[in-house]
């Protein structure tokens, strides 16, 4: 039997927004590779945050997605709004992870900024 994936809550500093209270983290092969692959759509609070990361796409989904990149010590090093379905972001220098969240969620995050995460309650 395998253990569920830890979940994390992600949030934006400094304010203290949380941009996912329920995050699940995809860091071996098989989970970053399916991804979000085979969900219907990321409900609001929650999201996928992969490790390591610096490129995604969205073919075979049918929603949109926000995509926040942070370095290892995580500042954002770029933010994609709005990916549509069956389109790829550019690879991401300096990226470690990857947050996918549902659209519109990273409207107000900027380069240098930074994301924190903790575990889940």
């Amino acid at each position: 039997m395998t253990s569920p994936r830890p979940l994390l809550r992600v949030v934006h500093l400094p304010g203290g927004a949380v941009l996912a209270g329920r995050a699940r983290l995809a860091n071996t092969f098989w989970t970053r590779l399916r991804g979000l692959l085979g969900t219907s759509g990321i409900a609001e609070g929650e999201g996928l945050v992969i490790d390591p990361c610096n490129s995604v796409h969205t073919f075979w989904m049918g929603y949109p997605i926000d995509v926040v990149f942070t370095d290892g010590e995580g500042e954002v090093v770029e933010v994609v709004e709005d990916l549509r379905p069956w389109r790829a972001t550019r690879m991401v220098r300096n990226a470690r992870l990857a947050v996918e969240l549902p659209s519109g969620t990273a409207s107000g995050v900027r380069r240098g900024d930074r994301l924190r995460f903790d575990p889940a309650a």
